[in-house]
């Protein structure tokens, strides 16, 4: 998806949102606020005995701001990372997804099969499921912003 992104950027669309990006770190998760930039851990390191990394939910709540600021600012597109665990149980990006999706922006995200059905009681089955890749989303993209006149 940050391809994606990135590509329709610079074909002059107004991106917003955060996507997920590797860093090579044991937790490696770091997020990018694609309206600024700005990157920032998502993930906080346990300690050496730790076998795991845990959600920063200090970062989350950077990442559902930057999410808030991106649809307050007239964000032509706003993607956000996934609709995973947390956002199935009510939390995580969860509301900004609504925000999105009542304020008429149109909305990319990636939902793994396992949150299939969550997803669409969420949304009440209305999105578009798409193939994972960069021409099946610009496609998604160019039919989205005809039909709202912004191509």
């Amino acid at each position: 998806m940050l391809h994606a992104a990135r590509v329709l950027a610079a074909e002059g669309v107004k991106v917003g949102g955060v996507l997920q990006r590797a860093t090579g770190a044991a937790c490696g998760m770091e997020m990018e606020d694609l309206a600024s930039g700005e990157c920032f851990s998502l993930s906080q390191e346990l300690g050496s005995g730790s076998e795991a990394c845990r959600l920063d939910t200090d970062s989350l709540a950077h990442a559902a701001i930057a999410v808030r600021r991106a649809v307050d600012a007239g964000t032509q597109i706003v993607f956000i990372n996934k609709f995973g665990a947390q956002e199935a149980a009510g939390s995580g990006l969860r509301d900004e997804i609504g925000l999105a999706v009542m304020a008429g922006v149109p909305l990319l995200t990636a939902v793994a099969e396992r949150f299939l059905e969550d997803w669409q009681a969420f949304t009440g089955g209305t999105s578009a499921l798409l193939k994972p890749d960069l021409p099946s989303i610009l496609a998604w993209w160019s039919e989205t912003a005809a039909r709202a006149g912004e191509h």
